[in-house]
């Protein structure tokens, strides 16, 4: 069976019963009555889907409206998709591949340029054109041991409550949309994940320039006053190491202006007396952490994985919105099953893309291409793996070359 009655849902009981659903995919129980007030304002009107047989939701599927940094600066129309889930008493039927097609087309038709999620299984989403685009690594730094080679320069101090919630806000408005990658976050993104003086033991700091401490000392300050911010937890542990628990202080969230700011907000955490070890979930892959440390090994650098799958909704708008190196053109052919309009060949030159009827020198499926747009990946090292078909061989230097970045893609905020 594969003929599902697809839905876009509208009402609160609605919006319960899928997110009732979702979480029983994951094995979780439903939201509590207590937690439900914030959930429901993370609902966005038009943007939530149930697949329907016999009467009994059997699927779910939404996206919240957001925005997405590309490579040279310019910001996409962008779909954060989650909530994805299947009964497992209806998985493998097709259900999903029937959501996907509806929320594909309604996201595109609504003019979302691309789209992207994380994946709680990575063999599902390729099917649909999503292609892993941005990769986090997990930091372990052993405090005691870390000896940093110097000190801030600025002024770190603590915010709580409206004020900091308020603070943090205008600063990630500023800072978020920098990197390629990076995507703006929606108020009910802040109403589900803001744990700014909610939690015991869950910190914010924010950092000014200025000795003194006061907000706007700073020529480059924001409209906050501040330059960068970073939330984290700590996990008391045993004072005394021989107890073998030592107290734990995790990094939640940091954004920073620029190298000064940031190196100041990793500066303060470590210097935070009786914690024993300073981790870090979600990080970039090139921050260079271990270079403020005296003894770089006390840095580890225990895991990295795969972050942002991007979804090209629109593959025209989106080659034209960033930029490219200079190089020779090439032109690339895309296909696309679900959104055929996207398939077709395009010249990319260092001044501009355009659709073409001529032949393709290199073939890729749309998720590949995904894969390639941040410039996480050369589209030489996806041939390599065979991920995409080299008509002309010399083609793959030059792709390499006009896709180059010069910092690593990455998206920092989990959805």
């Amino acid at each position: 069976m594969t003929d599902y009655d697809i839905r876009v849902l509208d009402d609160d009981s609605q919006h319960r019963a899928a997110h009732t659903l979702f979480r029983g995919t994951l094995h979780h129980p439903p939201a509590p009555d207590d937690r439900w007030p914030a959930v429901r304002e993370s609902f966005e009107p038009g943007r939530v889907m149930g697949a329907f047989a016999d009467g009994e939701m059997i699927g779910t599927v939404q996206s919240f409206s957001s925005r997405l940094a590309v490579p040279g600066g310019a910001v996409v129309q962008h779909a954060a998709v989650s909530r994805v889930g299947v009964r497992a008493d209806w998985t493998r039927r097709g259900v999903l591949t029937a959501l996907q097609r509806a929320q594909l087309r309604a996201m595109r038709s609504a003019g979302d340029v691309v789209s992207s999620l994380r994946a709680s299984e990575t063999v599902i989403y390729g099917r649909y054109g999503y292609g892993a685009a941005t990769r986090f690594r997990y930091l372990d730094i052993d405090r005691r041991r870390a000896a940093p080679r110097t000190r801030p320069v600025g002024r770190v101090r603590f915010v709580e409550g409206e004020e900091g919630q308020r603070i943090v806000r205008e600063l990630f408005d500023e800072l978020g949309l920098r990197r390629a990658g990076t995507i703006s976050r929606w108020p009910g993104w802040w109403t589900v994940n803001a744990r700014i003086g909610s939690e015991e033991y869950v910190k914010t700091a924010v950092r000014s320039s200025g000795a003194s401490g006061t907000s706007g000392t700073s020529g480059t300050s924001g409209a906050s006053g501040y330059d960068g911010y970073v939330t984290f937890k700590v996990e008391p542990g045993e004072n005394d190491p021989r107890q073998g628990k030592q107290t734990r202080l995790s990094v939640l969230d940091l954004w920073a202006r620029d190298a000064e700011a940031w190196a100041d907000l990793w500066l303060f955490v470590l210097g935070i007396d009786l914690v024993g070890e300073v981790s870090a979930v979600g990080r970039p892959v090139d921050e260079p952490v271990q270079w403020l440390l005296g003894d770089p090994r006390a840095c580890r650098i225990p895991d990295e994985f795969d972050e942002t799958w991007l979804r090209l909704l629109d593959v025209p708008a989106a080659l034209t919105a960033r930029t490219y190196r200079e190089g020779e053109p090439v032109v690339i052919g895309v296909r696309d099953v679900y959104l055929p309009e996207n398939s077709g060949s395009y010249r990319i030159a260092a001044d501009g893309v355009t659709r073409v009827e001529g032949p393709a020198e290199l073939v890729v499926d749309v998720d590949v291409l995904a894969s390639a747009y941040l410039g996480d990946v050369s589209f030489s090292t996806l041939a390599a793996t065979r991920r995409l078909d080299v008509v002309e061989p010399a083609a793959l230097a030059r792709a390499d070359a006009l896709f180059a970045v010069s910092e690593a893609p990455w998206c920092g905020t989990y959805f």
